[in-house]
């Protein structure tokens, strides 16, 4: 006779559907959630890889832009410098210009002005009483023009060739040795000019002055009063310079030297 299945074990048999159910829905939810936590991530690693992107844009774009600016710097700096390197040589050629242009209106203003011939003065015989207690008197050394034109000539080129020491010191010796020459207060000019081109503006002035004192009438004073004030700014003394600026407006008025002295006393 065969045996009935305990009570138990039918109860157990109910039961293991139910459980297995149960085991089966949480399998599924931790499937679910698990998808869920896989979904999340790749969404959180999506969106960090465009941030990141963006980021690596923008400072793409960043570095392209100071690039160019950079090679827009290195642009203007080249320019600019080819424009102070024109000016440069532009100015060195109109200093050239002016300087060969002075130095021809010299040789022009020199073939005008009427030269200091020495003379020796004429008078009566002297009679038969005051014939003897007549003493003659001492006649100056006549000087060579020719020896004048080629002394003045060697100092002027040697300013001509920017030899401004040689040509200081041969228009130094021309003064000494021509002192009454009609071309020694055109020397005594150009040699003042030689030491404000050695920068030796102290020199400068001195020398002008001398040119001032001994010929203040002559065509070259009023530029080398001018000279004096120009030196004496460039040395820091403003005051001295103004001075000197309204002496050279004082004493002549109609030169072009009063006209510089005027726009100088502007500033």
């Amino acid at each position: 006779m065969a045996r009935r299945p305990s009570a138990a074990a039918i109860a157990g048999s109910r039961r293991l559907p139910v459980t297995l159910a149960v085991l089966a829905f949480f399998s599924v939810q931790q499937a679910q959630a698990g998808l869920f936590d896989d979904d999340e991530a790749r969404r959180q690693i999506r969106e960090s890889s465009l941030k990141t992107n963006e980021r690596l844009d923008t400072m793409a774009k960043g570095q392209i832009e100071l690039a160019n600016q950079i090679q827009s710097l290195r642009e203007e700096n080249a320019r600019l410098r080819g424009q102070v390197e024109t000016l440069t040589y532009e100015l060195e050629s109109a200093r050239k210009r002016q300087q060969d242009f002075y130095v021809d209106l010299d040789g022009r203003l020199r073939k005008l002005e009427p030269r200091v011939a020495s003379s020796v003065d004429v008078k009566p015989p002297a009679s038969d009483e005051n014939r003897t207690a007549t003493v003659e008197p001492a006649k100056k050394p006549v000087s060579d023009p020719a020896t004048e034109t080629r002394d003045y000539e060697t100092a002027l080129n040697l300013f001509r060739a920017n030899k401004f020491k040689e040509s200081a010191a041969a228009f130094d010796a021309f003064v000494k040795a021509h002192p009454d020459s009609g071309m020694a207060p055109n020397a005594q000019y150009w040699q003042g000019n030689a030491y404000y081109s050695l920068r030796d503006c102290r020199r400068a002035i001195e020398t002008h002055r001398q040119l001032v004192g001994k010929w203040p009438n002559h065509a070259k004073a009023p530029d080398a009063l001018l000279n004096v004030g120009v030196c004496q700014q460039q040395l820091g003394e403003s005051k001295a310079a103004r001075t000197t600026y309204e002496a050279v407006l004082a004493k002549y008025p109609e030169s072009s030297a009063a006209a510089t002295a005027k726009q100088r006393l502007k500033k």
